[in-house]
């Protein structure tokens, strides 16, 4: 009996203390993974960071490096080849506007004010009161011809098209246009219900595919353009004739992000790469330009019709305004694409080295708008790195009407600048179709952050004019913009791209030396494309 219960209490006493090594680990254990367990739930449930949405507890990495780099107050640094300033945190900027926080800085200017390229703008002994000014101004579009002008915001979302994005991120950005007050750009990949859904007002692109116009062997129809053009939340139509991300290059969409809701939007055939034709089948002139779009115009019920390009071959826009002049009909606005664009998906070169940048693109738009005395027939949208309340001062002095923004957009739906968009693996859900990484992107969040970004941009807009002593964004001008061309030479915008006087390029007018070329070569019957200058 003494031997079982001298067993008995061994085997008892090895399995308590077996049970209570493993308890012992299982505890440590439980203090190791637990705090991870809580921190991944957490992670999948919370709806306002993107990245932590879609990788639990790794994502939170990102965050912990972000806090390690100075944030606001590092908004401006010195390029380190020639001088020249180079801006690589304004994402920070755009974040905090999106998200509310406070985007003052400390210390005063960052930048170095005496390197060459350095641009600042005129303020007045006599500024405005902000708090007496109108803190969302807006543009009326709408030529002689239009039955249906429209009011725009002086700041857009600049064209991004369902399929480039998620749906989530397409239902963001009209939501948030819709709640600021603003216009969404569809981009030239139809019109989406995405687009539709949340009732933001909208500028219908319509590219060389005619996506969401287009019949079923692809050619421009009037039908179906018109059961699209006369919805109510269509405000305006864009013909897209070239992009500042590749000019001369149709617009792409990867195999991968061609899913079967996006080939059925677009009339193609689905898991293929789409590249939209990179020139317009419905019209190859000048004459045939205006014509469509005086088409277009009526197909919609009189809504305002323009075009965007990218500025490549000056005299080919001479043809265009030859063709106005001669028409006697206008588009209601040009937007003029820089060649800094982005794009999700282009090659290289064209990115790199095809286009006109903004600057120098708009300055000759208007100047040769005005030149043939036809300037206030229309209205300018600037499109390219516009980002802050100074951009688009900078644009605005230069002719501008009103701004269109992309990449700040995506930022504000907390694009990180991955460079996944081509591959359909954006981690923050913004340009990919994956349901896995799109999940992270929750439209009632990002909405919000959208029309936050828009308002506070805005507003940052409006104090600049105020502080320059201006009323309102049509009185800016070339004088009120300089710029350090060199160490000891800073000049205007109006010494740096002079003003063409009105009517100078009508025939029989003494045209400047410089256009005089441009002239011979440009025709409102034909673009030219092999003349050599």
């Amino acid at each position: 009996m003494r031997k079982i219960f001298i067993l008995s209490s061994i085997v008892i006493t090895a399995f308590i203390l077996l049970w209570a090594y493993f308890w012992i680990e299982a505890l440590f254990a439980f203090l190791l993974v637990g705090p991870l367990i809580y921190m991944g739930i957490d992670d999948m449930i919370q709806r306002k960071q993107s990245i932590r949405r879609n990788f639990p507890v790794l994502g939170r990495l990102r965050y912990v490096f972000e806090d390690f780099r100075p944030k606001i107050q590092q908004y401006f640094v010195e390029s380190d080849t020639d001088g020249a300033p180079v801006n690589r945190n304004e994402r920070s900027v755009i974040y905090q506007r999106a998200k509310k926080q406070t985007d003052t800085i400390p210390f005063g200017t960052q930048l170095n004010v005496y390197s060459e390229g350095y641009e600042w703008m005129t303020h007045s002994i006599a500024p405005m009161d902000f708090h007496k000014m109108d803190h969302h101004p807006r543009v009326r579009f709408g030529g002689k011809e239009c039955r249906q002008p429209y009011d725009m915001s002086v700041l857009n979302v600049s064209a991004m098209s369902f399929g480039s994005l998620s749906k989530n991120a397409i239902l963001s950005l009209n939501a948030g246009a819709k709640i600021g007050g603003f216009a969404h750009n569809t981009g030239e990949g139809g019109l989406s219900p995405y687009h539709l859904e949340p009732g933001g007002d909208i500028i219908w692109q319509v590219g060389t595919g005619y996506f969401g116009a287009r019949d079923e062997s692809g050619n421009f129809s009037d039908d179906v353009f018109k059961g699209n053009a006369t919805k109510p939340s269509v405000k305006m139509i864009e013909i897209k004739l070239s992009q500042g991300a590749k000019p001369g290059h149709g617009g792409i969409l990867p195999a991968a992000k061609n899913t079967p809701e996006i080939a059925a939007i677009r009339h193609v055939k689905a898991g293929t790469t789409v590249f939209s034709p990179p020139y317009h089948s419905a019209f190859n002139t000048p004459i045939g330009l205006i014509k469509f779009v005086q088409r277009l115009r009526e197909l919609s019920g009189g809504k305002p019709v323009g075009f965007k390009l990218c500025i490549g071959r000056k005299s080919e826009f001479i043809s265009i305004c030859k063709a106005m002049v001669q028409l006697n009909t206008y588009p209601d606005f040009i937007t003029v694409d820089g060649g800094e664009g982005g794009t999700g998906a282009a090659p290289p070169e064209f990115t790199n080295s095809v286009g006109m940048p903004l600057l120098d693109a708009l300055s000759f738009v208007d100047n040769t708008l005005r030149g043939f005395g036809i300037r206030q027939e229309l209205k300018l949208i600037a499109s390219g790195k516009i980002l802050t309340g100074f951009h688009m001062v900078r644009v605005m002095a230069l002719g501008a009407d009103t701004c269109n923004s992309a990449r700040a957009m995506m930022m504000a739906l907390g694009c990180i600048q991955a460079l996944e968009c081509n591959k359909n693996t954006c981690p923050t859900g913004v340009a990919t179709q994956d349901p896995y990484f799109m999940k992270g992107l929750v439209v009632d969040d990002k909405k919000v952050r959208v029309a936050n970004y828009h308002k506070n941009t805005v507003e940052s807009f409006v104090e600049l004019i105020g502080a320059a002593g201006l009323q309102h964004p049509d009185q800016i001008n070339h004088t009120h913009v300089y710029r350090r061309v060199f160490m000891n030479t800073v000049k205007t915008f109006e010494e740096i791209y002079p003003v063409l006087p009105d009517g100078c390029l009508l025939e029989g007018a003494d045209a400047p030396y410089e256009y005089e070329e441009y002239l011979k070569r440009s025709s409102a019957d034909q673009f030219e494309i092999t003349a050599k200058m």
